[in-house]
């Protein structure tokens, strides 16, 4: 009996951001290759990767991960996994349905890699003092934001009062780079 595989993305934390932790993701890829994953696929520049392997909690598979790039590359506790099945179902929900898109508007998912435990919920939609972010939607593991640039804020704003809250063990990516992710790994020609 063969066990089965299944299709995971992994999200680098603070890969090739700010000029820090610089890899080439052809290393990263290497690195991914070395650990058993088959078909990766890097995303960009900042740490998104696509590969399949035998089907496991996203959690072994983070710390698998985790350990090996430690010792390829020095890098502490940075993955964060999905099942491409997980990223489908969020991208399904459409959890930014409603939000008027401008050049000024930034959609964020930001992934935890512990469930949320935070005594007092957030009422949401929360919205920032001024307008500058709104959190519209909070499950036990990613938190859905919508920034405003036009209000004076930046991305940094909302991540900072994220990190307060939610603790620094988590990772935020575009929503735009989710759904390519998942476009990629799915193999789909028409986007979501």
């Amino acid at each position: 009996m063969h066990d089965s595989i299944s299709k995971y993305a992994a999200f680098l934390r603070g890969i090739n951001v700010g000029g820090n932790r610089v890899l080439k993701m052809t290393d990263i890829k290497k690195g991914f290759e070395s650990l058993g994953f088959r078909e990766v696929i890097t995303v960009g520049a900042s740490g998104n990767i696509v590969f399949t392997a035998q089907t496991a909690d996203s959690s072994d598979l983070a710390k698998t991960i985790d350990t090996g790039l430690h010792k390829a590359f020095g890098l502490n506790g940075s993955a964060t996994v999905r099942s491409v099945d997980h990223l489908r179902e969020l991208i399904e929900s459409d959890p930014f349905r409603g939000v008027k898109i401008t050049v000024d508007i930034r959609l964020y998912v930001t992934f935890l890699n512990t469930p949320s435990r935070r005594r007092n919920p957030i009422k949401l939609p929360y919205n920032a003092s001024k307008g500058i972010f709104q959190i519209l939607k909070l499950t036990k593991t990613e938190i859905f934001t919508v920034v405003d640039l036009a209000a004076g804020g930046g991305t940094l704003d909302a991540m900072g009062f994220i990190e307060k809250e939610f603790g620094k063990n988590l990772t935020t990516r575009n929503w735009n780079t989710v759904k390519k992710l998942a476009l990629t790994a799915l193999d789909r020609a028409t986007a979501f």
